[in-house]
This record gives structure tokens, C-alpha cells and sequence, in this order.
């Protein structure tokens, strides 16, 4: 039997899944957490070597569970990788780690962010990467190591993006992949490679950065001690992967015009396939992303709503409590409990709106000072409003995203949804009726990973493209239709939601 390793590096812990070339079929799976680390208020970190860790202990795992599938090692043709974007990896001249990785969700950095955007300026900045300078993008968390530990920047000789060092770590290849370097506000995106005049700009040193390669070809192959670490053989080609969206993307078979990706994991994301490299033109400064798509001379338009998954998390954590202890002695997900309740509140939750900006927010507002809250609370309302409220906040946030997209002339005709908020059918409802617009599931219910190992497939020469490879394992399993008369009532709720932001600025977004 032939099967593929897709390997997906998140924020939470690392994913390592199995699956049948001929179907997709996932034949095993393995999961390792690692921590998250939060050394001041905004501030996001990780260990790269517990990454590492957890990167061997999970492809181990993972195929000792094949094994007992029928799967040898031998009978895996390539590996691939998706990864949580935009964290900042530096090496020293031995290649060791110098510092904890500042990853996605970090915000330290709006000093770097106004520094390059007045360096550089606005619009010759998104003329030479096509996006603004953000709290997100790696660029700017580069340049707060400079700025705030010049001792670490100085013996820096190498930066690397988190899947990109697991492929080192797995191969001895340095590289950057093309859908992960063009989050980083350093790469000439409309063309795929480093814009050297920004960093020129910025003052810095391009070695810094390694070649940038293909998602879908083999940037490296396993080397002899990574094999006596995990089981792989030794030479199986590692392709060049993708970014955790672009990847998830190709595992829902969004690979060609019209189609579209709703993403519900700890941010929320809606992704829009595009044969040209479109800019959002709907402001002074881009809203969405123009990225670099996994699919070869393809992109991506993609609004972020960073408190998505994230938001109901917290709910689960603090005001969930009962359920919380329930799961641990039933088993019962403290999630589905909670949706159960949430099903008997009628759609608007009585007047009740939740703003999920407990993150800062990105589309639409690029405002990492922003607060989150519920408005509109009364006597009358119930912790099964608060639940519902904040499915349908998170909900009208992905509506931000997804009328920019549109805004920009894409036509959208269907949009497939995954992340684990797209497990719950409630959610699904609330998300269609919102958006107005079909929501169909795909059999790939391992997103990212899945993806990952669509582009090993093709890397190993499995298939003979990411279009055939999608063609030929993503299939459409459930489909949720807008309820008309629910969609109206969204629509309405959803010009009090948009009007809560600017009118609450002055206090609810102060440093």
C-alpha cells in the first residue's frame, strides 16, 4: 500500500497523518502538544526543540499506528509540511537556535510596523509585497530582535520560518517555501522571490534569508539520523509544503477560480483562490492578504479574524466550567455540550453581539489593540445567549473578510469550510445563513496535514499535479444551505455589528 505523511506544525501541537494515495483515505494519525509561552501581556512565543520533540515523538507514533494498518515505512513515497505562518526561527552560524521562536499571534511589534511603513512608505511597501506592514508578518518581529536584542540579531546568519525549520531539522536543507515567505512582508510576491529593494530598505542582509522553493516539488529528502529517529527510510523526498491556509486550502480542493476556503481553527480565516496576484484596493491599505498559493502561479486573497475558535475557547474555559469537569469524567466534548445549548437560542441571540476581537483584529480593522465584549447584555439573557452570541460574532467577522474578497471583483460560488469549528453543525448553519452562501464539508478532515501530503504526492511524483491530486482524493460529504428568511435577520444584525467597532474605538483599542 502507498501512502503519504502530511505533517502540520500549529500553535497548539503538531499533527502527523497517513493517507492512502490512491483515495486520501487517512490510514493513521498522531497528535503532540507543546506549550505556548506568553512572557508579557501580547507577547506570543514557542521552542523550536520542543517542536522538534514533538515532531519525532508524533511521525513515530504515526507509523507504528500504520504498521498496524499494513503500512510500512518503506511504503511512504514523501513527506510534506504545512505550518502555523509568519514565526521568526534565527540560527547562529552553527545553525542553533538563538532565541524562542515570536510566532503569529505575537503584537509587540507595532513600533517595527509604523518604523517600516514611514521607511519604506505605504504604498511603495505594497508595491514591493503587495502587503502592509503588520504585527503578524515577520518582517516586523525581525526587526524588534534588532532593535530590542542587538546581542541575539547580531550572531543571527539565518532566518527560518517554523515548518521550514522542521524541514531543515528533517532534511539538512535550508529553504523557504513560497506560500510561507510571502507572509513574512519580505517577499516581492507578484514575482516570488525576495524583493531585494525592501530589504535594501530595511537594512537587511539578504543572506539572512534562504532560497525560496516550490510547495510542490522535493527541497530536501530524509536524512540517515532522522531516519534512525523516527522509522522513515532514509531518502524519502520531503516536498517544500505549505503555509497552514494554503495548505488546508489544497486539502479542500480549493485549487481553481470560484472556489473558496472558510477556516475555523484558533483564528479564523477566509481564503479565496486567484490566477493573478490581486491587491484589495477597498482602502489607503490592504485589508486582506495577497499571498502566494501552494497551487504553482496561483495566489490567494485571505481575510483573518484573530479571534475566532480562540473566542469560544475562552468560553469554554471560563464561563464553561461545568462542562469542562463533565468531559473530563464522560468523555463528552465541553464544545458540543455547549452548542446544545446554544441551539435553543434564536438566531441574534435576543439583540445580544459579541465583538471576537480578544486578540487585536486583522480584517477589518488592522488593529492589534483592539478589545473584545459582548453588547447589548440585559437581564434577560442567558449563558446559552453568550455561547450563541459568540458563534455569530465570529461568524459576522468572517463576513468582514469574505465582502472585501468579493469586493475586489472575485466571483465566489461555493465556499468549503474546515478547522475544528467547522465540526459543529450548528456553527455551520450560523456561518451559511451569515455569509448568505452554500457551506460544504470535504472528506479532508485533516486539513493542513492533508494538504501537505497532496503536495508530497506530487513532489514524490504520486500525481502528476496539485489539480489532479485534489481531482483525485477531495470529494464534497455535506452541504448547508443559507435559510433565506434566517439570512435576512443576519444581514440586519450585521449593520449593528459593523457600526459597535468604530463607535467603541476610542475605548475599546488603547495600548
Amino acid at each position: 500500500m502507498q501512502a503519504l505523511l502530511g505533517i502540520d506544525l500549529g500553535t497548539t501541537g503538531i499533527k502527523a497523518a497517513l493517507f492512502a494515495t490512491d483515495d486520501g483515505s487517512v490510514l493513521a494519525d498522531a497528535f503532540c502538544e507543546y506549550p505556548l509561552y506568553h512572557p508579557h501581556p501580547g507577547w506570543a512565543e514557542q521552542d523550536p526543540a520542543e517542536w522538534w520533540q514533538a515532531t519525532l515523538a508524533a511521525i513515530r507514533a504515526c507509523l507504528s499506528r500504520g504498521e498496524g494498518q499494513g503500512v510500512q515505512p518503506a511504503d511512504v513515497q514523501g513527506v510534506g509540511l504545512s505550518g502555523q505562518m509568519h514565526g521568526v526561527v534565527l540560527l547562529d552560524e552553527r545553525q542553533q537556535v538563538l532565541r524562542p521562536c515570536i510566532i503569529w499571534a505575537d503584537q509587540r511589534s507595532e513600533e517595527q510596523c509604523r518604523w517600516i511603513t514611514e521607511r519604506v512608505g505605504a504604498s511603495q511597501l505594497i508595491e514591493y509585497v503587495s502587503n502592509p506592514a503588520l504585527t503578524g508578518f515577520s518582517a516586523p518581529k525581525l526587526l524588534w530582535v534588532r532593535d530590542n536584542e542587538p546581542e541575539v540579531f547580531a550572531r543571527a546568519r539565518t532566518m527560518l520560518l517554523p515548518k521550514d525549520y522542521i524541514r531543515y531539522r528533517l532534511t539538512g536543507e535550508m529553504a523557504q517555501e513560497i506560500s510561507d515567505a510571502a507572509g513574512t512582508c519580505l517577499l516581492a510576491v507578484k514575482h516570488g522571490v525576495w524583493s531585494q529593494e525592501g530589504l535594501k530598505a530595511l537594512d537587511l542582509d539578504p543572506a539572512l534569508l534562504p532560497p525560496v522553493v516550490p510547495a510542490d516539488t522535493a527541497s530536501g529528502r530524509i536524512t540517515a539520523e532522522v531516519a534512525s529517529l523516527t522509522g522513515l527510510a532514509t531518502g524519502t523526498p520531503v516536498a517544500g509544503g505549505g503555509a497552514d491556509n494554503a495548505c488546508g486550502a489544497v486539502g479542500n480542493g480549493v485549487v481553481a477560480p470560484g472556489l473558496a476556503l472558510v477556516s475555523i481553527g484558533t483564528s479564523g480565516i477566509v481564503l479565496a483562490h486567484s490566477e493573478k496576484p490581486q491587491v484589495d484596493t477597498s482602502g489607503p491599505i490592504p485589508r486582506v492578504h495577497t499571498f502566494n498559493h501552494a497551487v504553482p502561479h496561483t495566489w490567494y486573497l485571505m481575510g483573518v479574524t484573530q479571534g475566532a475558535g480562540l473566542s469560544l475557547r475562552w468560553v469554554r474555559d471560563n464561563i464553561g466550567l461545568p462542562e469542562r469537569a463533565l468531559e473530563r469524567w464522560t468523555g463528552i466534548d465541553a464544545y458540543e455540550i455547549l452548542a446544545r445549548e446554544a441551539e435553543g437560542v434564536p438566531a441574534g441571540s435576543d439583540g445580544l453581539i459579541f465583538l471576537p476581537y480578544m486578540q487585536g483584529e486583522r480584517t477589518p480593522h488592522l488593529d492589534p489593540y483592539a478589545r473584545g465584549g459582548w453588547i447589548g447584555l440585559t437581564a434577560s439573557h442567558d449563558r446559552r445567549h453568550l455561547v450563541r452570541s459568540v458563534l455569530e460574532g465570529v461568524a459576522f467577522s468572517l463576513k468582514d473578510c469574505l465582502s472585501i474578497i468579493r469586493a475586489q471583483g472575485l466571483q465566489i460560488d461555493q465556499m468549503r469550510a474546515t478547522g475544528g469549528g467547522a465540526k459543529s453543525p450548528l456553527w455551520q448553519q450560523i456561518i451559511a445563513d451569515v455569509l448568505d452562501t452554500e457551506l460544504v464539508l470535504t472528506n479532508a478532515s485533516e486539513g493542513p496535514a492533508f494538504g501537505a501530503a497532496l503536495l508530497a504526492g506530487v513532489a514524490s511524483g504520486v500525481y502528476r499535479s496539485v489539480a489532479e491530486a485534489c481531482a483525485q482524493t477531495v470529494h464534497v460529504t455535506q452541504r448547508t444551505a443559507p435559510r433565506p428568511e434566517v439570512a435576512a435577520s443576519y444581514a440586519q444584525a450585521y449593520e449593528t455589528y459593523q457600526a459597535l467597532y468604530p463607535a467603541l474605538k476610542p475605548i475599546i483599542s488603547k495600548k
